[in-house]
């Protein structure tokens, strides 16, 4: 009798059609289990409650900002002591900076680094021979009206992030403290210059419609800071192929960035876990990762696929050019109310990059937000 497994992951080749892909070939492997994926809008996926979807699905590809609540709330299986310790072991191995290890909780692994992102460049390899690799080339550039910058609310938060982190001081660190007044000065003079010299409807944009407006035209050539999709500098996805790249330097080089990614999770309420974990370990084992799930438009979290010659010249290096922003990626506080904190802060940084809000208020009301949320 064949054992169906229901999938939820974010709507996206990257996200969908890898999955998809992969379910069809596990077929080959495990004849009597079929894998079944449905997805959900971007911003569900970084926002949406786990607590229904653990009911409807037996498989869930989420944001890992997501676990520590999941994990306290006892909504995920626990993927250690699970008959694959061996397996786990092998993957933290081959871990893309701290991807693996942004799905443990509490000493339990509760997810499995899936896809790998963060905070990167971009450019058009055809209208810009070299990307600018500070910050004053990008403003430079920027001037010459040639830079894209999507900073609707999330990800402006997310480049606040990564700037400060990248200045020397990393937020959120400290109990009831965004960042100290003036790293939140400095970042936000950075971003503001930024903001000032990119397209006004940049404001509202996520990082899929930068690349979407990069791969398309000719005239935009650079985006500084935006989570990274390979599927754009693959031949064929788009117009024009974009080749990503570390993010612009600052005091402490390329180091900051915002850590993203997705990982594969169990339900805790799901009738099968034994055919739902080994379906997990399996989709992100080396050869599944670097083969089809990377094949089926992926973005792999496993470090062999990253270190590949086969999908590196297939996406313009997009692994290799991009590996030392992921190695120093900046892990985001491991609290339950996470996400109410970045859902409830994040519209303020953009309110203050458009003037709406001044930095001393921004500064309060961050602090606040970290002193409501941010506690055990």
């Amino acid at each position: 009798m064949t054992v169906v497994l229901k999938g939820i992951t974010w709507e996206h080749a990257r996200g969908y059609g890898s999955v998809v892909a992969a379910a069809e070939a596990y077929r080959a492997v495990e004849p009597d289990v079929e894998v079944r994926w449905e997805y959900r809008s971007l911003q569900s996926f970084a926002d949406q409650a786990l607590e229904r979807l653990v009911e409807d699905y037996d498989l869930l590809v989420i944001d890992h900002p997501h676990i520590p609540l999941a994990a306290e709330h006892g909504l995920l299986a626990p993927l250690d002591g699970a008959g694959h310790d061996d397996e786990l072991a092998v993957l933290a191995g081959q871990s893309v900076g701290r991807s693996h290890e942004s799905y443990r909780h509490q000493d339990r692994q509760w997810g499995l680094a899936t896809d790998a992102a963060a905070q990167v460049a971009a450019y058009r390899p055809d209208l810009l021979p070299e990307p600018p690799r500070d910050w004053a080339g990008v403003l430079e550039l920027a001037a010459e009206g040639r830079v894209l910058w999507p900073y609707k609310p999330v990800d402006a938060f997310s480049s606040l992030v990564t700037v400060a982190s990248g200045n020397g001081e990393e937020p959120m660190r400290t109990p009831g403290v965004f960042l100290s007044p003036d790293a939140l000065g400095e970042a936000m003079e950075l971003l503001r210059k930024l903001a000032r010299l990119v397209p006004e409807e940049n404001a509202g944009w996520n990082p899929i419609q930068a690349a979407d407006a990069l791969s398309s035209g000719d005239r935009y050539a650079y985006v500084p800071l935006a989570f990274g999709y390979t599927n754009y500098s693959r031949a064929g996805f788009r117009r024009h192929r974009i080749r990503y790249t570390d993010i612009p330097a600052s005091r402490n080089g390329v180091s900051g960035s915002l850590l993203g990614g997705a990982g594969i999770a169990v339900s805790a309420r799901t009738r099968h876990p034994e055919q739902a974990i080994a379906h997990a370990f399996w989709l992100d084992s080396a050869e599944v990762q670097e083969g089809v799930y990377y094949d089926g438009g992926g973005q792999p979290g496993n470090a062999v696929a990253w270190e590949s010659d086969r999908t590196n010249a297939d996406s313009l290096d997009f692994f290799r050019g991009t590996r030392a922003t992921l190695e120093g990626a900046y892990l985001r506080p491991r609290f339950v109310h996470y996400i109410e904190l970045q859902n409830s802060l994040s519209g303020l940084v953009t309110d203050a990059l458009l003037g709406r809000i001044p930095d001393d208020e921004l500064r309060v009301r961050l602090d606040e937000g970290v002193a409501e949320w941010l506690v055990h």
